[in-house]
């Protein structure tokens, strides 16, 4: 039985807006975006949750037609005050995708790639394009964008940028962080730049320049120089490290990379406008190789053993999942080795 997700409602059955001026932000945006702004109850009630079991009825939807409209939507939304969160297919989860707040879709009109340079190996795209979109149009080259969770027909590019995701095959290319080498953003304030790698020699023009943009990276290499010498002692040194800020990626040997560090803050810090990510050469010939254990524990022991092969990917099945699927008799659930862990 789908689940029924309640709207507040006011003794006379008008839902109760979250947000006090929710009537006047919607006539605001209404006159100054191009495209959707949903107000109504089952547009709100759709975007309240995502992949988890959270649920947040948002203050309203807004759908832009380009990044004009996105600007346009910030402005208004920052004028009454309103907290925005830019969303991508809503595959997260953890509650990331849901919140009282202006959900900003990119997916029906923000969706292209805009440039894919095959000699350099990289593409620049919206956010809302999704994953296998850019995979499929990368793999007519033997190229492939390296993050690939198992939602790939579905999430987008601003979503695996916000999440940090990576997937399967982060062996083969790394996770999300490591594959974006350039951002066009968009700050609450309405601030617009692009970041990306930042030189000493540049981060210094750019601080002594003055304005926003001189502001912000000023007290970004404050808290590095504050903070340098704690993040290289004690951030993990692990290959899928994605909670938390990317705070090593400020590191003077990282090259104070503001792109990357803003990587896996869901939106909280700013808005991607496009993204130039990197493309890695896709095995054209892949083979699979399935090993049974006595349990999970052994097989997480010969884990060191396997790496020595350089898999391009590598995934763990706990026992009871492989006899749900026998027991349902899901097609190639025979082909499974057996052992409680694989």
């Amino acid at each position: 039985m789908q689940q029924q997700i309640p709207i507040p409602a006011s003794s006379h059955g008008k839902p109760v807006d979250s947000f006090p001026q929710a009537v006047e932000l919607r006539k605001a945006l209404s006159r100054n975006v191009r495209g959707e702004v949903r107000f109504d109850r089952g547009s709100r009630a759709m975007y309240a949750t995502d992949g988890s079991n959270y649920r947040q009825i948002p203050i309203g939807l807004v759908v832009p037609h380009d990044a004009d409209d996105v600007i346009a939507a910030i402005a208004v939304c920052r004028k009454y005050g309103a907290p925005v969160l830019p969303r991508g297919a809503g595959t997260s989860l953890a509650g990331q995708c849901c919140n009282v707040a202006v959900v900003l879709d990119f997916t029906k009109h923000l969706n292209r790639i805009l440039e894919l340079d095959s000699e350099r190996r990289f593409a620049r795209v919206q956010p809302g394009v999704v994953l296998y979109t850019l995979r499929s149009q990368a793999e007519r080259h033997q190229l492939t964008f390296a993050p690939d969770p198992s939602t790939h027909n579905r999430c987008t590019i601003g979503g695996l940028i916000g999440n940090n995701s990576c997937g399967t095959h982060s062996l083969l290319g790394g996770k999300t962080v490591d594959n974006v080498e350039q951002l066009h953003i968009l700050l609450y304030d309405g601030t617009e730049m692009t970041v990306g790698p930042t030189p000493e020699s540049e981060l210094h023009r750019i601080i002594q320049a003055g304005g926003r943009r001189g502001q912000i990276y000023g007290k970004l290499r404050d808290l590095r120089d504050k903070y340098g010498n704690q993040i290289r002692a004690r951030f993990p040194r692990i290959p899928r490290r994605v909670s938390g800020f990317n705070l090593d990626e400020l590191l003077s040997e990282q090259g104070f990379n503001v792109a990357r560090a803003l990587v896996g803050t869901e939106g909280t810090c700013a808005i991607v406008l496009n993204a130039k990510v990197r493309l890695i050469h896709s095995p054209q010939h892949r083979v699979l190789v399935g090993a049974g254990y006595r349990d999970a524990f052994v097989a997480a022991d010969h884990i060191p053993e396997v790496l020595k092969f350089d898999p391009i990917g590598y995934e763990g099945f706990e026992g009871t999942i492989v006899d749900g699927l026998r027991a349902k008799g899901q097609p190639g659930s025979i082909c499974f080795p057996r052992g409680v862990g694989s």
